[in-house]
């Protein structure tokens, strides 16, 4: 991939080296392009031949072919010898065609359910909660008793059908519950009534405000003695949540999930938001949505949890998911049981994916499996570009500007690999959280599936570790991270992965230096040996002098020499300690003059470990 660099080319022409700059135009023609496009793509885009582009390119010193891959700064001063400026285009939404004929009727809206996406504090009764909507166990599949991922559930309640999000409530979790956010349409914000509002509650309630969405309180566990709303209304009210109850607008239920008490009024206060709402939604639109989860299932293939937002889709309509593609082979709900179709706020699990899409990524359906296909490949070079650019290796004009700058961070380089995108989404934004002004986190790679030979090769040449939540290599992998020295940890506990990572961090820490005074002495004769030189006459005034000792000499309270303790004599015996109380002679290394009356501090350095909280920035 060749790129260049836009100050040595605008120097080269400013020495008129190379060729001259054609003269720009005033209302210059705009050129989208993507990132990363090779030669032969930016001449058909430019509308010129390749060896034009090719003689633009060596003109500005760069020896390129036809195929050779250009990166957009390379590609922006091309565009402008051609009189185009060009543009970043957004891969992700301007590289569908336009030109797809429109599915449906555009008007036709009807009313769809509400998706309402339930939060707070770990341990708060969320999932209990949507265990006793479900009459399911959901609680018993996750590892610890707490929610790994998000779950999409689908529950017709009597009253009508709604959909429930589910997102983990510890801190590792932020970007996971600030993607149910964004596509809820009411919160469910669940606190203990035997507890506070805990840090992950108040982070809840930011995510809420910033997309903009009502939300319900459900004090849950009331059935508990130590239970106390009032307390919890309270600390909302300090949050500037202010509930019905106390004058607010917010609706606050008291409920116990455990035992079912009012969770009768919990969702008539949902479908009261969603009526006042008027949510719609046009089911006869090219479909639409957002992947909620996604994981790799080794008889299956890609499996990903999408929330339909738009249109409605079928079993066999051609699909554009991120970077990914496919034709949808089977259309499942959160039990696994097949369906033929899935409409607006509908949660639903699809098969026929070419690979494990990320977690938030928006699909679209298309016309053309052929075309789907096509965008995707497109989408997934410039990642792969990005990536590469990513693990490149620190070069040595790097290494000196870095020193030069005089940047002493060091870099922990970890590769990600998990059995769900969303745990590795979460396990890769809380290690870069770690990062401090001396250690860095550097996500190299994160991914769903085992561990490849791939992974170990990218990780040898990086130096960088693996960590694998909830997924191992094979034997040949094993081997091969032996042979390289690649250190792969396996995880089941996201808590733990964390844990692990900040006590490595912790480890790359300098150390800090401290001293302790391990003695104190009084000069009070210079003596002159031959072959030692000045010997200093001291009595102990506390402490114990050792040989090897770090010391100082100070003057009238000022420090005039640092040495070591060379020799150390009682009489004229060589000692290897003086206890305080008696007198001595001490000699220091390189040091030659003493004055009676000196004081001498002898004293020992140890290094003490850091925490990372001593070295944030």
């Amino acid at each position: 991939m060749v790129s260049l660099d836009r100050g040595k080319v605008q120097r080269r022409y400013a020495r008129g080296g190379g060729g001259q700059m054609m003269d720009a135009p005033e209302e210059k023609r705009i050129l989208k392009v993507a990132e990363f496009i090779t030669i032969a793509e930016l001449a058909n885009l430019l509308n010129v031949g390749a060896a034009q582009v090719i003689a633009k390119a060596m003109g500005m010193g760069l020896m390129v072919t036809i195929n050779a891959r250009l990166d957009h700064e390379t590609i922006a001063i091309i565009a402008d010898e051609f009189g185009f400026q060009a543009q970043l285009m957004d891969e992700y939404a301007e590289d569908v065609a336009e030109s797809q004929e429109v599915l449906g009727n555009p008007e036709a809206e009807a009313k769809r359910p509400p998706i309402v996406t339930v939060m707070g504090h770990v341990d708060h009764g969320k999932t209990s909660l949507l265990d006793y909507l479900r009459k399911t166990h959901v609680i018993s599949g996750e590892a610890g008793g707490i929610t790994q991922h998000i779950g999409a559930y689908e529950v017709n309640t009597g009253h009508g059908t709604v959909t429930f999000l589910d997102t983990p409530g510890h801190e590792a979790f932020s970007a996971m519950r600030a993607r149910g956010a964004k596509v809820t349409d009411i919160v469910v914000l669940v606190v203990a009534a035997d507890s506070n509002v805990m840090p992950q509650t108040k982070e809840a309630i930011d995510h809420a405000r910033a997309a903009g969405v009502p939300m319900v309180i459900a004090i849950n566990k009331m059935d508990l003695p130590a239970a106390n709303p009032d307390n919890v209304r309270s600390q909302l009210a300090n949050y500037g949540v202010e509930v019905e109850q106390w004058g607010g607008k917010t609706q606050c239920i008291e409920i116990s999930a455990k035992k079912g008490l009012n969770m009768d009024k919990l969702l008539d206060a949902l479908l009261l938001e969603a009526e006042v709402l008027g949510l719609l939604a046009n089911p006869t639109v090219r479909a639409k949505g957002t992947v909620i989860e996604s994981r790799l299932d080794k008889g299956k293939g890609s499996i990903a949890t999408i929330l339909v937002q738009e249109g409605t889709l079928r079993v066999g309509d051609a699909i554009l998911v991120g970077s990914y593609a496919g034709k949808i082979r089977q259309l499942m709900d959160e039990r696994g049981q097949p369906r033929n179709e899935a409409g607006p706020s509908v949660p639903c699990q699809i098969l026929g994916i070419d690979g494990v899409p990320q977690a938030g990524d928006t699909f679209i359906q298309m016309d053309d499996e052929r075309e789907a296909r096509e965008i995707a490949g497109r989408r997934h070079r410039a990642q792969k570009e990005r990536e590469l650019r990513r693990a490149q290796r620190m070069s040595l004009e790097d290494l000196s500007n870095k020193i030069a700058a005089g940047d002493s961070q060091q870099t922990l380089r970890v590769i990600v690999k998990g059995d769900v995108d969303g745990s590795v989404e979460a396990i890769a934004a809380s290690l870069e959280q770690l990062t401090t002004k001396e250690v860095r986190v550097q996500i190299l790679s994160r991914a769903v599936g085992g561990i490849k030979e791939a992974d170990v090769m990218l990780a040898a040449a990086s130096d960088a570790i693996i960590v694998a939540f909830h997924v191992r290599p094979d034997s040949n992998t094993r081997e091969l991270a032996l042979r390289e020295g690649v250190e792969i940890r396996s995880y089941r506990i996201i808590y733990e992965v964390v844990d692990d990572i900040r006590k490595a961090m912790e480890g790359m820490l300098k150390p800090e230096i401290k001293e302790e005074v391990a003695a104190e002495a009084e000069v009070r004769q210079i003596f002159r040996v031959p072959k030692l030189g000045a010997i200093a006459g001291c009595y102990v005034q506390s402490g114990t002098i050792e040989r090897k000792l770090k010391a100082r000499v100070y003057r009238n309270g000022i420090e005039v020499a640092e040495s070591r303790v060379s020799t150390l004599r009682r009489f004229k015996d060589d000692v290897s300690e003086v206890r305080s109380g008696f007198e001595c002679g001490v000699g220091l290394d390189n040091v030659d003059e003493y004055q009676e009356g000196d004081i001498i501090a002898f004293f020992r350095q140890f290094e003490v470990a850091r925490k990372l909280s001593d070295s944030k920035a």
